[in-house]
């Protein structure tokens, strides 16, 4: 599909969605488009839209991965616990990332090589990792860390941008080059459209699928460790619930639930509305719980609008033949 193709499709739609919704924000905030709010609506969701940049892959493959906030809390937590115990600052580090690599090997062997479903898996991860984080830490809030740890994600780095903001920027390069201009990213296309397919044509499926959950694993845990940084403390719960944002960003950016088709163009106009949106009905005092509605109502348009779009489309071409 061209890019003209794709501006009057499902990306068009977002595009004149993220129009409406920027043009009512400035209704409540003229400040809404300056520099500072805008570098602020990213910073305040940068660990979500990072783990959204590997869940893209991960989704396109014809998988899901529902333990991604529940990987976040457990690497702050591997940090909070082995800290105050006097492990130095780098180790704690090094075995928090260790941890989510290790979540993400569990995943990809009961998935890629026994065979069993992603969903039934990750949605055990995301119930078994967590459980495992308020273990390390119980009720307590553990902060005290080092002044250049916090730095991390909370002091500007380069002009109104932060450390965390520069990583997401060169994920984003990386893994949409790796998507779009890969080999891999071939593979991960072809898999998505047909397992089996892709299996008679030589392509080692497993070992894919395996390294798609290890760099979500990895890429989790390294947001989780940037969410402490920016918070200064660390909680059993930290990141409770992410996941519903993460993977309505990658859905409503065009990604199909089934695997197989997506583009980058489509998840990043489908960030920017969600955080424009977010940050909208912030500007307008509604409370968190009635926003989490309204994600979850997207994440089932996401799902729902694409499909319906794909079943007239046969249908015309059906009647055309």
């Amino acid at each position: 599909m061209n890019p003209v193709q794709r501006l009057i499709g499902w990306e068009g739609l977002l595009l004149a969605l993220l129009a409406v919704i920027v043009a009512v924000n400035i209704s409540y905030s003229p400040y809404f488009l300056g520099v500072e709010n805008i570098v602020n609506l990213f910073q305040l969701s940068i660990e979500k839209i990072i783990v959204a940049l590997v869940m893209t892959l991960v989704i396109i493959s014809g998988e899901i991965d529902l333990s991604v906030a529940s990987v976040m809390g457990l690497a702050a937590c591997v940090l909070a616990w082995l800290y105050p115990m006097g492990v130095p600052m780098p180790l704690a580090l090094l075995a928090a990332l260790a941890s989510g690599v290790l979540c993400g090997l569990f995943n990809g062997f009961w998935i890629a090589y026994v065979g069993l479903p992603s969903l039934a898996v990750t949605l055990a991860g995301l119930i078994g990792y967590r459980g495992v984080a308020r273990i390390l830490v119980e009720d307590r809030s553990i902060g005290n860390y080092p002044a250049w740890f916090n730095a991390i994600g909370q002091e500007e780095l380069v002009g109104p941008l932060t450390i965390s903001i520069l990583v997401f920027v060169v994920l984003f390069v990386i893994v949409a080059i790796v998507l779009h201009r890969s080999g891999l990213g071939r593979l991960i296309y072809v898999i998505g459209n047909s397992p089996a397919a892709a299996r008679y044509s030589g392509v080692k499926v497993r070992r894919v699928k395996m390294a798609l959950f290890v760099a979500s694993g990895f890429v989790s845990a390294l947001a989780g460790l940037l969410y402490a940084a920016r918070l200064g403390s660390v909680r059993g719960d930290m990141a409770q619930g992410f996941e519903l944002d993460i993977i309505t960003m990658v859905l409503l950016g065009g990604v199909s639930i089934f695997g197989g088709s997506g583009n980058f163009l489509g998840v990043g106009l489908s960030i920017l509305v969600i955080l424009s949106l977010r940050n909208g009905m912030g500007l307008a005092n509604i409370t968190g719980n009635t926003q989490t509605s309204v994600i979850g109502a997207l994440l089932i348009l996401s799902v729902l609008l694409p499909n319906m779009a794909q079943l007239i489309r046969n249908k015309w071409k059906g009647s055309e033949t």
